[in-house]
């Protein structure tokens, strides 16, 4: 399925891969911070990345979405870096990039932690659900897991990925952050691989659907409250594989279900004597529900004034409405917006579980 969606992503490069790129880095960003309790909306995510300030959020959210956001982009130019090599150095400048703006004496960002930390039961927060190993085991425990992402062997990359995952995640070696770390190397590792670009290659969008989490958090706690190395693996590596498969399955229906509505979208501007350009702000509006000024002038390269004029007279001719005021102004689909188009943008996409039969 990844080799299929490659191919199809090389003798394909429709216009739209683009932004269906940075939907799969907002809703990696936005379903692993989700997991946290940081809850933003993929949409929202989009915005911020597009450097939108009116977008309704907290400023905690807004802090921890644009630090998750700089440390996926890192991860996303590590990927066919030749000289690559996983190091306590590396690990820790990641972790700034995510926790450097919750830095304190307490819990230090972009070091291994200095005392012990847990786990809490999210039914009664004073039961410990996982006790990591204790702070002095840290710096030997991540010596070993750097030197064995460093030692290739014969093990698929998708399995050796979600190990690192479990690796990190037992270990937990900063006072905070180490379910986004652990979610994020995994990425990392898939994106080395070189199947797909890193942006097709995060689970983290997958993980962080609600039955998903739950789901999570129960097979890594089956695994029991201390850390114990020598368990058997295999219901983490069933979980892990099945992640994989739904979120290729999920990438590729967006992906046909995108170019399907760019196309529709294109012939409605033919017939409708719209500028072609426009399209763009009208497949946002079609997947994404919504479209602000910034974005669409970054997509198509306009000034502020063209893309001002364009998506105003979008709006006078009824394909857009406009919400809200000034910069917090944003446009959602009008009474002439081609409803064939927002059909196949709305139609849900069945997912197999390849391990169920």
């Amino acid at each position: 399925m990844r080799d299929e969606l490659r191919h199809q992503l090389q003798a394909q490069p429709g216009k739209w891969a683009g932004g269906l790129r940075k939907f799969l880095t907002a809703d990696a960003v936005a379903a692993s911070n989700s997991i946290e309790g940081f809850k933003v909306s993929t949409i929202d995510v989009e915005d911020l990345m597009a450097g939108e300030r009116d977008v309704d959020v907290s400023d905690e959210n807004r802090a921890e979405t644009l630090a998750y956001e700089q440390m996926m982009t890192y991860i996303q130019t590590l990927h066919d870096v030749d000289d690559f090599a996983y190091s306590a150095g590396q690990l820790n400048a990641m972790h700034w990039m995510l926790q450097g703006h919750r830095h304190s004496p307490r819990k230090p960002a972009g070091q291994w932690r200095r005392g012990p930390v847990y786990v809490t039961d999210p039914r009664d927060p004073s039961i410990a659900a996982y006790t990591a190993p204790e702070v002095g085991r840290v710096p030997g425990l991540m010596t070993e897991l750097t030197e064995w992402l460093n030692t290739p062997d014969d093990t698929h990359p998708l399995i050796r990925a979600a190990m690192a995952h479990l690796h990190l995640v037992s270990i937990h070696p900063w006072a905070d952050g180490n379910g986004r770390m652990s979610r994020s190397l995994q990425t990392l590792l898939i994106a080395r691989e070189g199947v797909l670009a890193p942006e097709f290659s995060s689970i983290e969008a997958w993980l962080g659907r609600p039955g998903n989490t739950w789901e999570y958090y129960q097979v890594l706690g089956r695994r029991g409250n201390i850390y114990r190395p020598s368990q058997d693996v295999s219901e983490w590596i069933r979980f892990s594989l099945v992640a994989y498969h739904q979120q290729a399955q999920t990438v590729h229906a967006r992906w046909a279900r995108s170019g399907k509505v760019w196309t529709l979208l294109d012939e409605f501007a033919a017939t409708s004597a719209l500028d072609e350009r426009v399209v763009a702000a009208l497949h946002d509006v079609a997947m994404s529900g919504r479209v602000r000024r910034t974005r669409y002038e970054q997509s198509e390269g306009l000034s502020l004034q063209q893309a001002q004029r364009d998506l105003r007279d979008l709006v006078t001719v009824g394909v857009l409405e406009s919400v809200g005021r000034t910069r917090a102004r944003y446009y959602v689909a009008g009474p002439r917006f081609p409803d064939a188009a927002l059909e196949v943008a709305r139609t849900p996409n069945p997912l197999t579980d390849p391990y169920s039969h």
